[in-house]
């Protein structure tokens, strides 16, 4: 009995995993793993040397306080105020929020495209020359000697519309805020780092003179309004209400007219990036050769599981002598 139990075959479990064998496995496929190590590895620096350097300027902005309406007026003033549609509280914050948005908006930046001439640059370049310090334009997308935009095989013209370049410097934008200070950062990626400057200050002059612009607007308008009303009334006590809106909306006119950084103040300007902020070369040709040794080593394992699947369904039936 004791003979019998000796002579059976010991059955491991089919999930047990034997680390002699499978470094042994693994070493007879090493060529493999090099191989597919070598090609990934060359594909990733090649990936790495074809990107082109992005470069990133940022600019770091406070919220400019709201002088102008922070006192505001009480009781009978600011109701009639709001009747008349007169914005006279301290609304700073909301000042800011409406200006961070109106910075990433469609209108805006259509306007702030076309305005700067920046469409052929965004749309129609092929990359940045550091030597001559301009843009290289793809001459299959833009004639620079006509000023047109080319035509593709169909005839379509290739210039590009506003949701077009909209989209594209929205991907190149960036607003960040800090809830903690209230700090609100912006930058602008692109391979020119002269450009990436420019657009971003051209971009923060814009935003600030647009609010400007617009409260200049509405105080004027506001004005209008409570002088037509003015004339409409004979009580004094009325006129006397009416010249102290109107006092407020004026002085509302002159503050704007008078800063020059109206929404957003500098606090840390704009410059000239002199280190590029991606590709992170060295890192895509370390993930690029782990993933050809990962590919290689996965090869392997496909490999041994296709030939003992196949070994399995080739072995004959074991047959037991009785």
């Amino acid at each position: 009995m004791a003979e019998q139990t000796m002579n059976q075959p010991q059955n491991y479990p089919d999930d047990e995993i034997d680390l002699r064998e499978l470094f042994s496995t693994l070493w007879q496929g090493k060529w493999l793993i090099i191989a597919c190590t070598i090609i990934c590895a060359a594909v990733g620096i090649a990936y790495a040397l074809y990107k082109p350097n992005i470069y990133q300027a940022s600019v770091l902005l406070a919220p400019a306080q709201d002088d102008s309406r922070a006192n505001g007026l009480p009781g009978q003033l600011g109701g009639l105020a709001s009747l008349a549609g007169i914005n006279i509280g301290g609304g700073s914050s909301n000042k800011t929020v409406i200006a961070k948005e109106t910075l990433q908006s469609r209108a805006f930046l259509t306007d702030f495209i076309h305005r700067h001439n920046l469409s052929v640059p965004l749309m129609a370049s092929k990359s940045w020359s550091m030597n001559a310090q301009e843009w290289v334009i793809d001459p299959s997308i833009y004639n620079q000697q006509t000023g047109e935009w080319q035509q593709d095989k169909a005839g379509k013209s290739l210039k590009p519309t506003n949701w077009d370049m909209v989209k594209r410097f929205r991907e190149l934008l960036s607003v960040r805020d800090n809830k903690d200070t209230g700090l609100v950062t912006v930058t602008i990626a692109s391979e020119s780092p002269v450009a990436a400057k420019q657009w971003l200050e051209l971009l923060i002059k814009d935003i600030n003179e647009h609010m400007r612009q617009q409260d200049v607007r509405e105080a004027g308008a506001s004005i209008a309004y409570l002088e037509g009303k003015l004339r409409e009334t004979n009580i004094s006590g009325m006129q006397q209400v009416f010249y102290q809106l109107i006092e407020n909306e004026t002085r509302t006119v002159m503050l704007a007219n008078a800063q020059r950084e109206y929404v957003f103040k500098t606090v840390d300007p704009a410059v000239v990036p002199q280190e590029k902020s991606e590709p992170k070369r060295g890192l895509i040709i370390a993930l690029s050769t782990m993933l050809g040794g990962m590919v290689g080593v996965s090869v392997i394992f496909v490999i041994v599981f296709i030939r003992s699947t196949r070994r399995k369904t080739e072995m004959p039936p074991n047959i037991e002598a009785h």
